[in-house]
């Protein structure tokens, strides 16, 4: 924290580049390579000019770059710290060469995510926040990056606060009767409200972390399962999805042997199609393998495309209630007898007819998220919230059984520090930290 860090915030070979300073000697070591000095630059301000390397043979200034310097100073800046950004030129020449420049003149080079960290450590944002910037990076579409800017807003850091508050109250009361314990008819906390506020409490909690479910299939593509018997047009309609030929599309039973995985955008949402081996009876060895991984898939899935063409059965395969099941029939364009089921749709997967509405049957199955809903997409905030809502259950059934305030006190402390890992609002391992950020990218 007491060195000055430097790296470049923008990918190579664009027009432009970007490197960002950092710490208490930011704009000293800057004005060292600047032709002007920046020492007592007023805050928030952009400077023109060069960055110059001094040649001691020559006794003279080469010029590197004609740049722009942006100008912060503490605490009111990204890291919290004197900062600069640099503008220069995207040549992979000169970038390099202003980052030497930098570093001969006292700079180290940033670590991943170290510009954030420092963010973190110096009370900018909360640990939950500071994850939500890489998440904003990631994001690949409106939904994703609706979900990152309501937690690097604060979303998740105000409802966890709100709940905190509620356990600190429940917390107090009980251990103020533990300083009057020698009282024993005086009773601060009533049992009863203390038990419909845990209960209040831990539902909250759970309704979280169930969001999980929703937030991480939405953050890493919602998982889409084709499911049918051999030779229904599983491959094609993943083609005709795609645009492309990504299947292997041939009138042979049992051609797709494994799982072909890629992406499609619709709407604000990124579905994952998994096209599966048909499923039947065989005593083919390998096929029976990719039958199982059709079957294995449809399980992982949200939602299972069932598909069919006249005269074949559905295939049976297992459902859970979180699963949403479409059923299509295929080949609309023969002229055949078809289904007239409403819940079923007619497609030609060959012709691409029916896939708009196909299109729109699958956004519709995905639970539409506002700015103000709370999603939770980080692992890391799910698994402590089930630690909180295991502690919150001890806590329960303590009071069910008219435990001893100490008992109780405990658990509650567990729960408010479980809570208290997602915004790092309690002393956190450096350990637990080196381990979020490293995943960042190298100048954020």
């Amino acid at each position: 924290m007491n060195e000055t860090i430097c790296a470049l915030a923008t990918a190579s070979g664009g027009a432009l580049g970007i490197i960002r300073i950092s710490g208490t000697q930011a704009l000293e070591i800057l004005s060292h390579l600047f032709t002007k000095d920046l020492t007592n630059a007023h805050p928030n301000t952009i400077h023109y000019g060069h960055i110059v390397e001094y040649d001691a043979v020559l006794q003279h200034q080469n010029i590197i770059d004609e740049v722009l310097v942006s100008v912060f100073r503490a605490p009111h800046s990204y890291t919290g710290e004197d900062s600069a950004e640099i503008s220069c030129h995207g040549s992979r020449y000169i970038l390099n060469k202003v980052l030497e420049l930098l570093v001969s003149n006292g700079c180290r080079m940033a670590k991943p995510g170290e510009f954030t960290m420092r963010a973190y450590l110096n009370g900018k944002m909360d640990l939950s926040q500071a994850e939500a910037v890489a998440d904003l990076i990631a994001s690949s579409n409106r939904a994703t990056h609706r979900m990152a800017m309501s937690q690097l807003r604060g979303g998740v850091s105000t409802e966890l606060g709100l709940l905190r508050e509620q356990l600190l109250k429940l917390t107090s009361l009980i251990e103020l009767e533990l300083d009057f314990s020698d009282h024993e008819d005086l009773e601060f906390a009533n049992r009863t409200e203390l038990l419909e506020l845990t209960q209040t409490i831990d539902a909250h909690i759970s309704q979280l972390a169930q969001s999980f479910q929703l937030g991480n299939a939405l953050k890493n593509g919602i998982p889409v399962a084709i499911i049918g018997a051999p030779n229904v047009g599983k491959s094609t309609l993943l083609n005709a999805m795609l645009g492309e030929e990504r299947a292997i599309v041939s009138d042979t039973e049992g051609t797709t042997r494994d799982a072909i995985e890629d992406t499609i955008q619709l709407g604000d949402v990124t579905f994952r199609f998994i096209d599966t081996a048909g499923i039947r009876h065989t005593d083919d060895i390998i096929e029976n393998l990719g039958i199982e991984r059709s079957i294995a898939a449809a399980q992982r899935a949200r939602i299972i495309l069932l598909m069919t063409e006249p005269g074949v059965p559905y295939p049976v395969v297992p459902v859970r209630d979180d699963q949403t099941v479409i059923r299509i029939e295929n080949k609309s364009d023969l002229d055949i007898a078809h289904s007239d089921a409403e819940a079923t749709i007619a497609i030609s997967a060959k012709y691409g007819t029916g896939l708009e509405k196909l299109c729109q049957r699958l956004i519709d199955a995905i639970p539409q998220t506002s700015n103000d809903d709370i999603v939770i997409t980080n692992i890391r905030h799910y698994e402590a919230l089930q630690r909180a809502h295991t502690h919150l259950q001890r806590v329960l059934n303590g009071l069910q059984q008219q435990l001893s305030g100490d008992l109780l006190s405990e658990d509650l402390r567990q729960v408010l520090d479980t809570l208290a890992e997602i915004t790092g609002t309690q002393i956190t391992p450096q350990e637990t930290l080196n381990n979020i950020f490293k995943h960042f990218c190298v100048g954020k």
